[in-house]
């Protein structure tokens, strides 16, 4: 067998070398951050809503949160159900970065959110009757509706504050993958560095985070109801923010800490839209349905 030039296997090598190098450079580190804040996992989903255009929103909000929502708190197998109600205008909180998308846009500017917490692996086989009720009510308010499931145990809690303590305010993140990040650098840069230096600031009152599965249409094809979802406008992530009132929101999102955390968001997302809330009112909590009382 013939030899290779040592010229050719060293440019060979030096190739190789360079190969590895580029693909260590192109996916940034996870910069994993210690924190003292204890945190809960749990099995939750999200499902975004848009209200329907031809009724009015202020309506339509009203019987979500009333006869809406005694038909959803009804389905067995929930730890928690709440809904997360938005300000009907919504430009986006989050400071303006680079290469981030943070103004929203208002072709898809979201109207609320369903917070479903399940008790168990076997709870979506409990509740499908009474999910069959929500189906059908779903067009009498929604013109849009996107399941986002996450496997049990990504969703977190973090005890950012003491049980009981008033959340005057909130604010919802969503947070759309950057191309060339993987899917778990993606979610070990939301638990292991975005989540712990949220939690660190001292500035939340209530902080969760949910990781999302790849969005499919038949986890959540309801009838006579749009579930467009083009890859563009598919978010992987969201992290809820709870603070004392308005003033501590505002302040928070214009600290200088939150630049540095947006520099090394730009690494992993291509998108964060800060959504703000007129409230969260929640419907079943330790699996007992409240509305039932």
């Amino acid at each position: 067998m013939q030899k290779l030039p040592k010229i050719l296997l060293t440019g060979a090598a030096l190739t190789v070398a360079a190969v590895v190098v580029a693909r260590a450079t192109a996916r940034p580190k996870i910069q994993k951050i210690a924190t003292s804040v204890k945190s809960e996992k749990h099995f939750s989903s999200s499902i975004l809503l848009w209200v329907r255009p031809d009724k009015p929103r202020e309506a339509t909000m009203a019987r979500w949160k009333g006869p809406h929502a005694k038909i959803i708190a009804a389905t067995e197998g929930f730890e928690q159900y709440r809904q997360l109600h938005f300000r009907e205008q919504n430009t986006g909180l989050w400071p303006a970065t680079p290469g981030v998308e943070t103004a929203i846009p208002a072709s898809r500017r979201v109207d609320g959110v369903a917070e479903v917490t399940l008790a168990g692996l076997t709870s979506p086989l409990k509740g499908k009757a009474q999910t069959k009720l929500a189906y059908a009510d779903e067009v009498n308010l929604f013109q849009r509706t996107i399941l986002y499931a996450g496997l049990p145990g990504w969703s977190r809690w973090y005890q950012v504050a003491p049980a009981g303590t008033v959340v005057g305010t909130r604010s919802l993140v969503f947070l759309r993958r950057r191309e060339g990040a993987s899917a778990a650098q993606f979610r070990r840069f939301i638990d292991e560095e975005l989540a712990p230096a949220l939690a660190n600031t001292g500035s939340l009152k209530e902080l969760r985070t949910q990781n999302f599965m790849a969005w499919k249409k038949s986890l959540w094809d309801t009838p006579n109801v749009a579930h467009d979802n083009a890859p563009a406008d598919q978010f992987h992530a969201s992290v809820l923010l709870g603070f004392a009132d308005e003033a501590a929101e505002k302040a928070f999102f214009s600290q200088p800490l939150l630049e540095s955390l947006s520099q090394r968001l730009a690494l992993f997302c291509s998108a964060a839209h800060a959504y703000q809330l007129t409230e969260a009112p929640t419907f079943v909590e330790h699996g007992q349905n409240l509305t039932a009382r």
